[in-house]
């Protein structure tokens, strides 16, 4: 059965370099064709037997008079086809911002100015973006971090029946990660920076983590997101959910954070699910 990807996302999120990563893995890459001619392309397709498995349309470089086609032909199609999966990539508006400064381009939009420009094109994308099935925040992610994220996904070297995990530890004082599904807060444990000896280390630090891990609240926690996970964990996969992100916040992202989203790493890997985890502030 062929599998259809639809990558889109706000203008200079990503979708290049997603692109050409999808094609090195194998994908069909169909780049800024019109929404309406998707469908026709998709019979032909299936009519002729293409003797390619996987096809990616790469959905949004149009400005906001083609993304707006966009949404109704997606949603006919995802009726029709289970097998199609839309994915979506995002970044914050200051990003955004240094990466069109950065390569002097020109926004699709027409705007007063390119902040103008961003704001307007994630609200005409924002109905897209809550029908995707995976939503990438590239805000703090380069050229080679996205593509290893796109490996994992969509790789045919992924042969787990399981949905991808992925968790992030982070800082509140940095802001919330944008493509996080759950939010955990643990800024009720204690807090080893105001331990002198351990405030330059981090939680992938002995000393550190056995400081977080030594007060009952840390255990309790643990106990209960085990418990928690190992329901929902099995609901989604059945529900048919591909990829769960996992946010795991305290202030500066650099202590509790760090060794809560690794203990709750090696729960999820005893239960025989694929994941990863990555610290977003750790080194701020």
């Amino acid at each position: 059965m062929t599998k259809y990807l639809f990558a889109t996302g706000l203008s200079g999120a990503g979708r290049s370099s997603a692109a050409a990563t999808l094609e090195d893995l194998g994908w069909f890459v169909v780049d800024n064709l019109p929404p309406s001619l998707i469908g026709k392309v998709m019979e032909l397709v299936e009519q002729r037997g293409s003797e390619q498995e996987k096809f990616c349309f790469v959905l949004g470089r149009g400005g906001s008079e083609a993304t707006s086609e966009i949404l109704p032909v997606l949603t006919h199609l995802r009726r029709q086809d289970s097998t199609s999966r839309i994915l979506f990539l995002d970044a914050s508006d200051e990003a955004l911002v240094q990466r069109y400064e950065g390569t002097r381009r020109k926004h699709p939009l027409e705007a007063e100015g390119l902040l103008d420009a961003i704001k307007a094109e994630r609200e005409t994308m924002k109905d897209l973006r809550e029908i995707a099935d995976i939503v990438i925040d590239t805000t703090n992610l380069n050229v080679h971090e996205l593509r290893n994220q796109l490996v994992k996904l969509f790789s045919d070297a992924n042969t787990s029946a399981n949905m991808e995990l992925s968790i992030v530890s982070f800082g509140y004082k940095y802001g919330l990660p944008l493509d996080c599904d759950i939010v955990l807060d643990c800024r009720f444990l204690p807090n080893p920076h105001w331990v002198k000896s351990l405030r330059t280390h981090t939680g992938l630090e002995k000393e550190v983590r056995d400081y977080v891990l030594s007060f009952q609240e840390s255990l309790e926690l643990l106990t209960r997101l085990d418990d928690l996970f190992g329901f929902l964990l099995p609901e989604y996969t059945k529900e048919g959910k591909s990829y769960l992100s996992i946010g795991i916040g305290c202030t500066g992202g650099k202590h509790r954070s760090v060794v809560i989203a690794e203990e709750l790493l090696k729960r999820i890997q005893a239960r025989d699910f694929e994941a990863i985890v990555r610290h977003r502030d750790i080194t701020k």
